[in-house]
């Protein structure tokens, strides 16, 4: 089993950070793109994609190739609540189901779920080296992640090949959470969060965008896959190298001043922040995935130059 062509993808959630670059680059390779939104009629999609909504399933999924879920409210949207939280949920858990019902009821569709997921699967961890075999953890963004993954497995029961990205921190030059550390930066406030030593595992949106697309086309790909460089760094390290990319100085701020400021900025989200976790892409380099940007210096030095 090895690579095939894709003639018709669709996506779903294809207009954020991921969704946006990644319907170009399957536009790029000849690739028939359909893009479902809740509002397809306000959606701003390239030339030559079409705009379809949830409401047309399963019918949109008819002779196509591949489904690619990013659908999913924001993370860090908002400062988290109950009523945010269960936001999170269905628009993750509910929109995966609902797509992998509509796969099912399909006469000839796509063969291939490649459902987004997210290293907050494994919680927040210690310094070891945390891979594809390690267990989800206790968090709400552990099991969030969990339950997601699980509404995408259930698509091999009607003989659907099913593989997750749990992706970690997207570098990209159009927004995200690079744009957020370079804000404070530009104005000589840039700094490690609480002690910086927690692990920050990132991934150039170049990267994950090859990896979304591999794992749709590669049949020999399936079950989860980390959505990391081969390379994580501490917090305090990429910040450094941030700064000194952007020619600013890295603030020695006490950790506990950090700490402070992170807990009363995003709550309960805080912890996913300041503990972090060193994860590794242990699936990808097995199976021989290409990445182009393995260390952290030469993605900035290509996001910022």
């Amino acid at each position: 089993m090895g690579p095939e062509v894709l003639h018709h993808v669709v996506v779903a959630g294809g207009s954020g950070l991921v969704g946006t670059p990644l319907v170009e680059t399957l536009l790029a390779q000849g690739t028939k793109v359909s893009v479902l939104s809740r509002n397809p009629s306000g959606l701003s999609v390239p030339a030559g994609v079409s705009a379809r909504s949830y409401e047309e399933l399963p019918g949109v999924l008819e002779g196509t190739d591949a489904v690619i879920n990013l659908a999913g409210a924001s993370i860090a949207g908002k400062r988290w609540n109950e009523t945010y939280k269960r936001e999170l949920v269905e628009s993750r858990v509910g929109t995966t189901s609902r797509l992998v019902k509509a796969m099912a009821a399909c006469a000839a569709g796509p063969k291939v779920l490649v459902n987004a997921s997210a290293i907050g699967f494994y919680g927040p961890r210690d310094g070891r080296a945390i891979s594809e075999q390690d267990p989800e953890g206790k968090s709400f963004l552990a099991v969030l992640c969990a339950a997601w993954e699980k509404a995408a497995d259930e698509a091999q029961k009607s003989g659907i090949r099913v593989v997750k990205v749990r992706s970690g921190v997207v570098l990209s030059r159009t927004g995200g959470a690079l744009a957020k550390m370079v804000f404070p930066m530009k104005f000589f406030q840039g700094a490690k969060l609480g002690n910086g030593q927690q692990g920050f595992s990132w991934i150039h949106i170049d990267d994950i965008v090859g990896l979304y697309i591999e794992a749709a086309r590669n049949n020999g790909w399936s079950g989860p896959i980390n959505g990391t460089a081969p390379r994580p760094l501490t917090n305090e390290t990429f910040t450094q190298l941030l700064g000194a990319r952007m020619h600013r100085p890295v603030m020695p701020i006490p950790a506990f001043l950090t700490e402070m400021g992170v807990k009363l900025l995003l709550g309960e989200m805080a912890s996913e922040v300041l503990e972090g976790a060193f994860v590794y892409p242990r699936q990808a380099l097995k199976w021989g995935f290409p990445f182009k940007f393995e260390k952290a210096e030469d993605a900035l030095a290509d996001l910022l130059p």
